[in-house]
Protein backbone atom coordinates (compact mmCIF):
# COMPACT_ATOMS: atom_id res chain seq x y z
CA UNK A 1 0.00 0.00 0.00
CA UNK A 2 1.22 3.48 -0.75
CA UNK A 3 -0.19 6.84 0.18
CA UNK A 4 -0.72 7.92 -3.42
CA UNK A 5 -4.45 8.47 -2.75
CA UNK A 6 -4.14 10.12 0.66
CA UNK A 7 -4.94 13.53 -0.80
CA UNK A 8 -7.79 12.46 -3.09
CA UNK A 9 -10.76 14.89 -2.81
CA UNK A 10 -13.06 12.28 -1.26
CA UNK A 11 -13.51 11.17 2.37
CA UNK A 12 -13.00 7.50 1.42
CA UNK A 13 -10.80 5.94 -1.25
CA UNK A 14 -11.15 2.21 -1.94
CA UNK A 15 -8.75 0.00 -3.89
CA UNK A 16 -7.84 -3.61 -4.51
CA UNK A 17 -4.45 -5.33 -4.84
CA UNK A 18 -3.13 -8.84 -5.48
CA UNK A 19 0.05 -10.15 -3.86
CA UNK A 20 2.06 -13.37 -4.32
CA UNK A 21 2.65 -15.72 -1.37
CA UNK A 22 4.88 -14.40 1.41
CA UNK A 23 5.01 -10.89 -0.06
CA UNK A 24 5.86 -8.21 2.49
CA UNK A 25 5.06 -4.51 2.48
CA UNK A 26 7.82 -2.63 4.28
CA UNK A 27 6.96 -0.29 7.14
CA UNK A 28 4.99 2.73 5.97
CA UNK A 29 2.20 4.99 7.17
CA UNK A 30 -0.82 6.84 5.79
CA UNK A 31 -2.18 10.26 6.56
CA UNK A 32 -5.63 8.65 6.63
CA UNK A 33 -6.85 5.69 8.62
CA UNK A 34 -6.85 2.39 6.74
CA UNK A 35 -9.29 -0.50 6.74
CA UNK A 36 -7.38 -3.47 5.31
CA UNK A 37 -9.27 -6.63 4.34
CA UNK A 38 -7.96 -9.81 2.71
CA UNK A 39 -10.63 -11.10 0.34
CA UNK A 40 -8.44 -14.20 -0.07
CA UNK A 41 -5.55 -15.29 2.11
CA UNK A 42 -4.36 -13.96 5.46
CA UNK A 43 -2.66 -10.69 6.36
CA UNK A 44 -0.34 -10.15 9.31
CA UNK A 45 0.07 -6.51 10.34
CA UNK A 46 2.91 -5.37 12.59
CA UNK A 47 3.43 -2.01 14.27
CA UNK A 48 5.99 -0.94 16.87
CA UNK A 49 3.30 -1.60 19.48
CA UNK A 50 2.10 -5.07 18.50
CA UNK A 51 0.93 -7.62 15.95
CA UNK A 52 -2.47 -8.35 14.43
CA UNK A 53 -3.50 -11.25 12.19
CA UNK A 54 -6.62 -11.11 10.03
CA UNK A 55 -7.88 -14.48 8.79
CA UNK A 56 -10.81 -14.73 6.36
CA UNK A 57 -13.89 -12.78 7.49
CA UNK A 58 -11.68 -10.34 9.40
CA UNK A 59 -9.95 -7.04 8.62
CA UNK A 60 -7.45 -4.77 10.36
CA UNK A 61 -8.19 -1.16 11.32
CA UNK A 62 -5.00 0.92 11.24
CA UNK A 63 -5.44 4.46 12.62
CA UNK A 64 -4.07 7.46 10.75
CA UNK A 65 -0.33 7.99 11.03
CA UNK A 66 0.51 4.58 12.54
CA UNK A 67 3.67 3.04 11.07
CA UNK A 68 2.96 -0.54 10.00
CA UNK A 69 4.23 -3.38 7.85
CA UNK A 70 2.13 -6.12 6.26
CA UNK A 71 3.05 -9.75 5.55
CA UNK A 72 0.95 -11.88 3.22
CA UNK A 73 0.28 -15.50 4.14
CA UNK A 74 -0.36 -17.36 0.92
CA UNK A 75 -1.52 -15.55 -2.22
CA UNK A 76 -3.56 -12.58 -1.02
CA UNK A 77 -6.18 -10.34 -2.59
CA UNK A 78 -6.82 -7.23 -0.53
CA UNK A 79 -9.59 -4.68 -0.47
CA UNK A 80 -8.42 -1.54 1.29
CA UNK A 81 -10.11 1.73 2.21
CA UNK A 82 -8.27 4.92 3.13
CA UNK A 83 -10.55 6.99 5.36
CA UNK A 84 -10.34 10.51 6.67
CA UNK A 85 -9.83 10.13 10.45
CA UNK A 86 -13.08 11.89 11.43
CA UNK A 87 -15.30 9.70 9.22
CA UNK A 88 -15.37 6.59 11.47
CA UNK A 89 -15.12 7.97 15.01
CA UNK A 90 -16.23 4.76 16.73
CA UNK A 91 -13.16 2.88 15.49
CA UNK A 92 -10.90 5.00 17.66
CA UNK A 93 -7.14 5.35 17.70
CA UNK A 94 -6.09 1.74 18.32
CA UNK A 95 -5.06 -0.81 15.74
CA UNK A 96 -7.52 -3.68 15.96
CA UNK A 97 -8.89 -6.73 14.18
CA UNK A 98 -12.47 -6.20 13.01
CA UNK A 99 -15.25 -8.57 11.98
CA UNK A 100 -16.42 -8.35 8.36
CA UNK A 101 -20.09 -9.14 7.72
CA UNK A 102 -21.36 -10.38 4.33
CA UNK A 103 -22.76 -6.89 3.65
CA UNK A 104 -19.46 -5.18 4.52
CA UNK A 105 -17.54 -7.69 2.40
CA UNK A 106 -19.72 -6.95 -0.62
CA UNK A 107 -19.41 -3.21 -0.09
CA UNK A 108 -15.62 -3.52 0.02
CA UNK A 109 -15.59 -5.45 -3.24
CA UNK A 110 -17.96 -2.99 -4.90
CA UNK A 111 -16.12 0.09 -3.63
CA UNK A 112 -12.78 -1.15 -4.95
CA UNK A 113 -14.20 -0.97 -8.46
CA UNK A 114 -15.33 2.66 -8.19
CA UNK A 115 -13.29 5.61 -9.51
CA UNK A 116 -11.23 7.49 -6.95
CA UNK A 117 -13.24 10.65 -7.60
CA UNK A 118 -16.64 8.95 -7.48
CA UNK A 119 -19.88 10.90 -7.81
CA UNK A 120 -20.73 11.78 -4.22
CA UNK A 121 -24.31 12.71 -5.09
CA UNK A 122 -25.10 9.53 -7.03
CA UNK A 123 -25.19 5.77 -6.40
CA UNK A 124 -21.42 5.59 -5.86
CA UNK A 125 -21.66 8.16 -3.09
CA UNK A 126 -24.41 6.15 -1.40
CA UNK A 127 -22.26 2.99 -1.58
CA UNK A 128 -19.36 4.80 0.07
CA UNK A 129 -21.58 6.35 2.74
CA UNK A 130 -22.96 2.93 3.64
CA UNK A 131 -19.43 1.47 3.56
CA UNK A 132 -18.25 4.06 6.08
CA UNK A 133 -21.22 3.33 8.35
CA UNK A 134 -20.59 -0.44 8.24
CA UNK A 135 -16.87 -0.01 8.96
CA UNK A 136 -17.68 2.24 11.90
CA UNK A 137 -20.10 -0.24 13.48
CA UNK A 138 -18.21 -3.49 12.74
CA UNK A 139 -17.32 -5.45 15.89
CA UNK A 140 -13.76 -5.53 17.21
CA UNK A 141 -12.34 -9.06 17.48
CA UNK A 142 -10.00 -10.07 20.34
CA UNK A 143 -6.95 -10.84 18.20
CA UNK A 144 -4.14 -8.59 19.37
CA UNK A 145 -0.60 -9.12 20.61
CA UNK A 146 0.51 -5.80 22.14
CA UNK A 147 4.23 -5.36 22.79
CA UNK A 148 5.43 -3.61 25.96
CA UNK A 149 7.70 -0.57 26.08
CA UNK A 150 9.94 -2.12 28.77
CA UNK A 151 12.92 -3.35 26.68
CA UNK A 152 13.60 -6.45 28.77
CA UNK A 153 9.95 -7.52 28.81
CA UNK A 154 9.61 -6.67 25.12
CA UNK A 155 12.53 -8.99 24.34
CA UNK A 156 10.75 -11.84 26.15
CA UNK A 157 7.51 -11.11 24.28
CA UNK A 158 9.19 -10.99 20.88
CA UNK A 159 11.06 -14.22 21.59
CA UNK A 160 7.81 -15.91 22.62
CA UNK A 161 6.03 -14.63 19.51
CA UNK A 162 8.80 -16.13 17.36
CA UNK A 163 8.64 -19.49 19.18
CA UNK A 164 5.40 -19.69 21.20
CA UNK A 165 5.05 -22.24 23.98
CA UNK A 166 1.61 -22.48 25.59
CA UNK A 167 3.13 -24.40 28.50
CA UNK A 168 5.42 -21.57 29.60
CA UNK A 169 4.46 -20.20 33.01
CA UNK A 170 4.17 -16.80 34.60
CA UNK A 171 6.73 -17.88 37.19
CA UNK A 172 9.29 -18.57 34.46
CA UNK A 173 8.83 -15.06 33.05
CA UNK A 174 8.83 -13.47 36.50
CA UNK A 175 12.16 -15.15 37.26
CA UNK A 176 13.56 -13.95 33.93
CA UNK A 177 12.57 -10.41 34.90
CA UNK A 178 13.99 -10.84 38.43
CA UNK A 179 10.57 -10.02 39.91
CA UNK A 180 8.27 -11.82 42.29
CA UNK A 181 5.05 -13.14 40.81
CA UNK A 182 2.81 -10.35 42.12
CA UNK A 183 5.10 -7.55 40.93
CA UNK A 184 5.50 -9.16 37.52
CA UNK A 185 1.74 -9.63 37.16
CA UNK A 186 1.12 -5.92 37.81
CA UNK A 187 3.98 -4.87 35.56
CA UNK A 188 2.86 -7.08 32.69
CA UNK A 189 -0.71 -5.79 32.74
CA UNK A 190 0.49 -2.19 32.98
CA UNK A 191 2.75 -2.71 29.97
CA UNK A 192 0.36 -4.67 27.72
CA UNK A 193 -3.17 -4.04 29.00
CA UNK A 194 -3.62 -7.81 29.38
CA UNK A 195 -2.92 -10.51 31.90
CA UNK A 196 0.00 -12.79 31.12
CA UNK A 197 -2.38 -15.66 30.35
CA UNK A 198 -4.47 -13.56 27.97
CA UNK A 199 -1.38 -12.31 26.14
CA UNK A 200 0.08 -15.83 25.83
CA UNK A 201 -3.23 -17.05 24.42
CA UNK A 202 -3.44 -14.22 21.90
CA UNK A 203 0.13 -14.80 20.75
CA UNK A 204 -0.58 -18.51 20.22
CA UNK A 205 -3.73 -17.73 18.23
CA UNK A 206 -1.93 -15.19 16.05
CA UNK A 207 0.77 -17.72 15.20
CA UNK A 208 -1.70 -20.57 14.71
CA UNK A 209 -4.05 -18.86 12.26
CA UNK A 210 -1.62 -18.50 9.33
CA UNK A 211 -0.53 -22.11 9.80
CA UNK A 212 -4.12 -23.36 9.76
CA UNK A 213 -5.09 -21.35 6.69
CA UNK A 214 -1.96 -22.65 4.95
CA UNK A 215 -3.33 -26.17 5.49
CA UNK A 216 -1.25 -27.43 8.42
CA UNK A 217 -3.04 -30.18 10.40
CA UNK A 218 -4.67 -29.04 13.64
CA UNK A 219 -2.71 -31.59 15.67
CA UNK A 220 0.61 -30.42 14.23
CA UNK A 221 -0.23 -26.77 14.95
CA UNK A 222 -1.26 -27.60 18.52
CA UNK A 223 1.97 -29.50 19.18
CA UNK A 224 4.08 -26.74 17.61
CA UNK A 225 2.50 -24.29 20.08
CA UNK A 226 3.36 -26.45 23.08
CA UNK A 227 -0.05 -28.01 23.67
CA UNK A 228 -0.06 -31.70 24.61
CA UNK A 229 -2.59 -32.42 21.88
CA UNK A 230 -5.37 -30.86 19.79
CA UNK A 231 -8.07 -31.06 22.48
CA UNK A 232 -7.07 -28.17 24.75
CA UNK A 233 -5.95 -26.10 21.79
CA UNK A 234 -9.29 -26.56 19.99
CA UNK A 235 -11.25 -25.72 23.14
CA UNK A 236 -9.33 -22.47 23.64
CA UNK A 237 -9.57 -21.59 19.95
CA UNK A 238 -13.34 -22.05 19.81
CA UNK A 239 -13.88 -20.18 23.08
CA UNK A 240 -12.08 -17.11 21.76
CA UNK A 241 -12.99 -17.10 18.06
CA UNK A 242 -16.32 -18.92 18.11
CA UNK A 243 -15.29 -21.58 15.59
CA UNK A 244 -13.06 -24.64 15.65
CA UNK A 245 -9.53 -24.57 14.16
CA UNK A 246 -10.70 -26.76 11.30
CA UNK A 247 -13.02 -23.94 10.17
CA UNK A 248 -10.01 -21.93 9.02
CA UNK A 249 -8.09 -24.91 7.74
CA UNK A 250 -11.06 -25.95 5.61
CA UNK A 251 -11.38 -22.34 4.40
Amino acid sequence: MTDEHDDAPRPLVAMGHEYPPSFELAEHRHRRSQFLYAAHGVIAVSTPDGAWVAPPERAVWIPAGIAHSVRMVGAVQTRSVLIEPEVCPSRGGRTQVVGVSPLLRQLLVTAAGLPVEYDESGRDGMVMTLLAAEIDRAPAIPLAVPFPSDPKLAALCHAFFDRPDAATTIDHWANAMAMNRRTFTRHFRLQTGMSFGEWRQQACLSVALPKLVAGDPVTAVALDLGYDGPGNFSTMFKRVLGVSPSHYRAG
